[in-house]
């Protein structure tokens, strides 16, 4: 059994740069990571595949609404989706590579596998092809970061009604968006799309978008966004979203008991992100809890 000063479980932007100062600390570093890639959610499905595909659509939103009045005439502009995503993921790629150019230059063992604890100082890692090997550890520090949040009666089937991970993924520029949820990555999401034609509707169950910021930042975000194609639905609960072909139907309960049905194609279900953590037993060994 291979021992550590710490294991590390979870690459992203906590773990790895914990992995970095440990090492660089003197310490024997494990860094224990059950997907393909290093960086977790911000590098891979989060911050910086979104942030490349808004670099992208401005650009194009640009090129469509604002050039014109620089003497700069464009004809047939139209949108390379395919390119546009494929530029995305060369961006994520080039950052994962990063991180893992960055383990081997401070020494940390990256461990690829599903870690769970079998005592408080011993980790048992399942690889992707069931094999099991189990490390030693005087520390461990716990970094799985965050999953999309579900919502009671919405089934994500991340075809038609989908979560941010999906979205930054699609093959098609949706005609009509439904986003359940007003917080930051939603409407981030939707900007993307409502910059190259798509109609976004988003369904928020407070009065305000943005809700956990400034009032005032979500009142001149709304106001900044229907400019582009946004239309806003504050104060409903969503009560149901269902496939039917290609089409996705969105209920909602409004003030005054008031009724909504809208039909787009696409569905986003962006209610916020809850703490990863299936699987583990904070603060007590597996033998202590049976």
């Amino acid at each position: 059994m291979e021992k550590f000063d710490v294991a590390i479980i979870g690459s992203g932007p906590g773990g790895y740069v914990a992995a970095i100062r440990c090492a660089q600390l003197g310490m024997k570093v494990a860094l224990i990571e059950k997907y393909a890639t290093l960086g977790g959610t911000c590098l891979n499905v989060g911050c910086i595949p979104s942030k490349a595909l808004l670099d992208s659509s401005e650009h194009y939103f640009n090129a469509a609404h604002s050039f014109k009045t620089h003497g700069i005439l464009l004809k047939d502009l139209k949108v390379d989706l395919p390119a546009m995503i494929a530029r995305k993921n060369d961006v994520v790629k080039q950052n994962t590579e990063g991180i893992n150019f960055l383990m081997k230059k401070n020494k940390i063992q990256v461990i690829r596998g599903t870690a769970s604890f079998e005592t408080a100082n011993t980790i048992a890692v399942v690889s992707e092809n069931n094999e099991k090997s189990v490390i030693e550890t005087k520390n461990t520090i716990i970094a799985t970061g965050s999953k999309p949040s579900a919502l009671k009666g919405i089934d994500v089937d991340k075809n038609r009604i989908i979560t941010s991970t999906e979205a930054l993924n699609l093959k098609e520029i949706p005609s009509h968006m439904i986003i359940i949820g007003g917080g930051v990555i939603g409407l981030e999401l939707g900007s993307v799309y409502a910059r190259m034609g798509a109609k976004i509707s988003v369904i928020e169950f407070t009065d305000s978008i943005i809700g956990t910021m400034d009032r005032s930042l979500g009142k001149e975000l709304q106001k900044s966004l229907q400019k582009i194609g946004f239309e806003f639905y504050l104060s409903h609960k969503v009560t149901g979203a269902s496939v039917k072909g290609k089409k996705v139907m969105v209920t909602a309960d409004g003030p005054a008991d008031k009724k909504l049905t809208l039909e787009g194609d696409y569905c986003l279900l962006s209610v916020g992100r809850r703490p990863f953590t299936e699987g583990f037993t904070i603060g007590k060994s597996r033998s202590e809890t049976r």
